[in-house]
């Protein structure tokens, strides 16, 4: 549940200082680490997850991303992630992520994602999405040109 509520925060936030920057730079928001977020000290790695999820909200609202969804009535899916552990990240914590717009082709739009903790780099999700309108996938050039 604390999933959910990461991201209908993360959304006002974002519609809140909605400023559509480039789609070439890269987008930071952060995240206090909760006692819903870890096993015993440690950050799960199922919340990384759903962290470079809320973090991919954010940066979709914040470069104008939902109108040319909502035109081609499409849903962006992820396909693929991928995680990179480096230093661990420890309750109540405070993680800034850094979204970017890797690139984008045909079939796949491609994120990458830094964890930071008091400017130490802590790890790093990459992740590949499609945008979808029912069974047939939409060009993720068009939907983020």
């Amino acid at each position: 549940m604390s999933g959910v509520w990461r991201n209908l925060l993360t959304i006002t936030a974002a519609l809140l200082r909605h400023d559509t920057k480039s789609r070439q730079n890269s987008c930071s928001c952060w995240f206090w680490v909760t006692p819903f977020d870890v096993g015993i000290q440690t950050l799960k790695s199922d919340k990384y997850l759903q962290m470079a999820e809320s973090a991919q909200l954010d940066f979709g609202v914040s470069i104008g991303l939902p109108r040319p969804r909502r035109e081609a009535r499409c849903a962006m899916v992820n396909v693929q992630q991928q995680i990179q552990f480096g230093k661990p990240i420890k309750l109540f914590d405070r993680v800034n992520i850094e979204t970017s717009l890797v690139f984008a082709d045909t079939k796949f739009v491609h994120f990458q994602h830094l964890y930071f903790v008091r400017k130490q780099h802590c790890a790093s999700v990459t992740v590949n999405a499609k945008f979808t309108a029912g069974r047939i996938t939409v060009s993720a050039v068009e939907l983020t040109a």
